[in-house]
């Protein structure tokens, strides 16, 4: 009988591990209980999946020693061709946790290709509690949450990414839907100020940077707002920090 993949959700940032139980304002402890029994890992990052089974192994010692843990990783360049072997083992019955290098798997990350295959192998998929910065984000911008959209990445050419700003306030203001969409932390600056340019004023442009961290940072105004911030050097401080970017056209 096949053994069950867990979808085990990360932190969203470093936590210390002098206190006693370090993970315990982001991750449930039953999660931690599930996770310490496990000794087999599907991961994005080996590096930060063992940092965090550390953290982990604070308050729940770990079933298996951490150096004895089997940690297999998926990232955007593994082939489509691994995925069978990557399920082997827990279709001899083996449990296994997929994890994300931050946040929850499958969801703005490269794992939801491996969970369709396990439900076509038959495996069971069990998703467990945990953070995820677009739902955090959206909890706490303002915006609209009953209707809202993912959209990845912006492209880095400016005239590209202006046009594809201008499509999805267009979309956002027909459809009363909020528009999500991230970037890499050291080019935050440049996104935010695209934003604000191409928008229309009364527009609403959220960030929310470092969520659950001791630095988090929520701010929603109107893209006219933020173009009179930066105008004046208000910048908000994101340089390189996670930062989910969101806007609800008006």
């Amino acid at each position: 009988m096949p053994g069950i993949l867990y979808l085990i959700p990360n932190t969203l940032g470093q936590t210390s591990a002098i206190q006693l139980n370090p993970l315990a304002s982001v991750i449930p402890s039953e999660v931690q209980v599930i996770t310490a029994r496990l000794d087999y890992f599907i991961a994005e990052n080996a590096k930060t999946t063992r940092a965090f089974l550390k953290l982990v192994g604070v308050k729940n010692p770990l079933d298996t020693p951490l150096q004895d843990i089997r940690i297999a990783e998926l990232n955007i360049n593994t082939d489509a061709a691994a995925l069978p072997a990557l399920l082997e083992p827990v279709l001899d019955g083996q449990d296994a946790g997929l994890i994300s290098e931050a946040g929850v798997p499958a969801v703005a990350d490269p794992g939801a290709n491996l969970v369709r295959l396990a439900h076509k192998r038959g495996i069971i998929v069990r998703p467990l509690v945990g953070p995820s910065s677009l739902l955090l984000a959206i909890m706490a911008s303002g915006l609209n949450g009953q209707s809202f959209a993912f959209n990845g990445y912006l492209p880095v050419d400016a005239s590209q990414r202006a046009k594809r700003i201008k499509m999805l306030e267009e979309r956002s203001r027909q459809e009363k839907q909020t528009q999500l969409f991230i970037e890499t932390p050291y080019r935050n600056g440049v996104l935010l100020e695209a934003l604000a340019l191409t928008c229309q004023p009364n527009t609403l442009i959220s960030i929310a940077t470092d969520l659950t961290l001791p630095s988090e940072s929520i701010k929603t105004q109107t893209a006219g707002n933020w173009k009179r911030d930066l105008a004046s050097g208000r910048t908000p401080d994101f340089h390189k920090k996670p930062t989910v970017f969101l806007l609800l056209g008006e």
